[in-house]
Order: C-alpha cells, then sequence, then structure tokens
C-alpha cells in the first residue's frame, strides 16, 4: 500500500533530561526572583515562564503504541519508539495503537447464493499498519468504521457461495470450506475495504453459521430426512452383502438345497429381519413353505 506515513526526524529529547533542564530553570527562577534587582527579575520570570511551556512536551509512548504529530494542521511524523520523550510542546499528539485488536461481528440475517435467508456471524482481528491514514484518511472513529465495512465485506462474501451442498452443486459452501476458500475471500474482501484506512487484516473466521428461524424448522426436517435415507440406504446395502454371504456359504458348505423360489423367500425374509426398525419376532413353520 502507498503511503505518507513518516518517521519524526525533529527534536525529541529523552524526558529524563527534559526534566532536569525544567528543575534548573525552576532553580534558576527562585533563586533570581529572590534578588532584588529589576534584571534578576525579569529573567526569573522568563525561566519560570520557560519551564511552564515545556511541562506540555512530554510523552510516554508504551509497546506497541505510537504517537502521531502534527504542527498546526501540518503532519510532521510518527513516533513509534517506546519510551519517555519530550518534543516542541506545541505539536500535537495523537495516540495511535498498533497493537493486535478483535472485532466480534454479531449474527446478520443475509441471503446465501440461492436466495435461503441465515444468520451469519464472524471474528476479525485485524491491526493498524498506516498510522497517516489511520488518522488523516477517514473521518470518526476507527473501530466504528472497521465494524461498518466488516459487516459489509460479510455480507458480500455470504451471498457468493450456498449455505450447503443440498442447495448447489458447488463443491465449496459455506459449511463445507475444507479448501479455507470462504475464508480467503472473506480476508481478502476485508483487506480491500480497509486498506484505505491503514489496517491490516490478521484473521477473519465465521464463528456462527445457521438457517433463519423463519425456514430453520423446514431445514431441520430436510435434513433429518437425508440423514434417515443416507441411513437406509447403508442399512439395505449391508444387508444384501449379508443375505449373498448366507447363500453363497450354504451352496458352498452343501448345507442345504434351495430352488429359486426359496432362495427368493430366504431372501426376502433375511431381508425384512436385517432391515426391519424393530427386532424381528421368530415364528416356528410346521408346515412346508407352500402351505
Amino acid at each position: 500500500m502507498t503511503t505518507q506515513e513518516k518517521s519524526f526526524d525533529g527534536t525529541k529529547l529523552s524526558g529524563f533530561m527534559a526534566v532536569l533542564i525544567i528543575l534548573v530553570l525552576v532553580g534558576a527562577a527562585v533563586y533570581l526572583l529572590s534578588l532584588s534587582a529589576i534584571w534578576s527579575t525579569v529573567i526569573g520570570v522568563i525561566c519560570a515562564i520557560c519551564a511552564s511551556i515545556m511541562i506540555p512536551g512530554f510523552m510516554i509512548i508504551q509497546p506497541n503504541n505510537s504517537r502521531v504529530l502534527t504542527f498546526f494542521g501540518r503532519y510532521v511524523g510518527t513516533i513509534m519508539t517506546n519510551g519517555f520523550y519530550w518534543v516542541n510542546p506545541l505539536f500535537q499528539k495523537s495516540t495511535v495503537t498498533l497493537r493486535v485488536l478483535n472485532l466480534n461481528i454479531e449474527p446478520i440475517k443475509v441471503n446465501d447464493k440461492v436466495g435461503n435467508p441465515i444468520m451469519i456471524g464472524a471474528v476479525v482481528v485485524w491491526k493498524i499498519k498506516d498510522t497517516y491514514k489511520a488518522s488523516f484518511d477517514i473521518s470518526g472513529n476507527i473501530r466504528e468504521f472497521v465494524q461498518i465495512q466488516s459487516d459489509a465485506a460479510l455480507r458480500q462474501v455470504a451471498g457468493m457461495y450456498a449455505y450447503d451442498t443440498n442447495e448447489t452443486i458447488d463443491k465449496v459452501t459455506l459449511r463445507s470450506d475444507e479448501s479455507g476458500e470462504v475464508t480467503k475471500r472473506l480476508e481478502a474482501e476485508l483487506n480491500s475495504r480497509l486498506d484505505i484506512a491503514g489496517i491490516e487484516i490478521v484473521e477473519a473466521r465465521i464463528n456462527y453459521l445457521a438457517y433463519a428461524s423463519e425456514i430453520a424448522s423446514v431445514m431441520l426436517r430436510r435434513q433429518q430426512a437425508d440423514a434417515i435415507i443416507a441411513a437406509r440406504e447403508r442399512i439395505v446395502e449391508g444387508a444384501v452383502s449379508m443375505v449373498h454371504l448366507a447363500l453363497d456359504k450354504l451352496k458352498k458348505d452343501g448345507v442345504v438345497e434351495l430352488d429359486e423360489e426359496r432362495k427368493a423367500a430366504m431372501v426376502s425374509n433375511l431381508l425384512v429381519v436385517l432391515c426391519a426398525d424393530e427386532s424381528a419376532q421368530p415364528v416356528v413353520n410346521t408346515g412346508t413353505l407352500y402351505q
């Protein structure tokens, strides 16, 4: 990103050195004012005024913080080195944090790619990389700016994908994002929107995803039906395999010779037993297959 940020290269003293200078000025003022001469009084007053003017120039910069300095509306630089300093007291000093910050986007209602209303929320981890842009290129609170732009980016990305594979033939959906495509798209969209404010996205992830309340019950029944069908398919597949194994075993071991009609009856009975929801009740047949 292009930037106008620059390091402050003006006069910057150690805060402790400035404290020593002020103490000297105060001591000189007290001494000179104690003398009865006019010239000593004038110089003493000047020393006292200089000491009082120097006091607003102190600043303490904590780790991962910075100070953006302006001089009567003109940007003069940024100090990022932590410590205790003294600069020109006429400089306006604005604090800009360089620490990593979190933003929790509360679930919002949007329409996915196929038009289903869904609730989606995300967590955004961000930090300021350009103090000039963060201070002068946007108006208002920077946290509110990040909140609004993150909300807009999440809405746009949510509309690019379907909620689940049941709704589309696309391999990537909001629920099945094994490749991380949705996450990467969300981060790219956020970076493009927040670049103007000198902000870098460290991480962005969806932390809440559900159907909207008006269709949640219907979609739940659909998911239950899909699960039941899938389970039935698995049961039938296993039952057929077991019946085939049983018939092959009976034939190979020569336990009994079955004609096609008896095989069909046996297959029917085994499938009923294996695929039934309840335990099968044994029935003793005292006659023959045809009686």
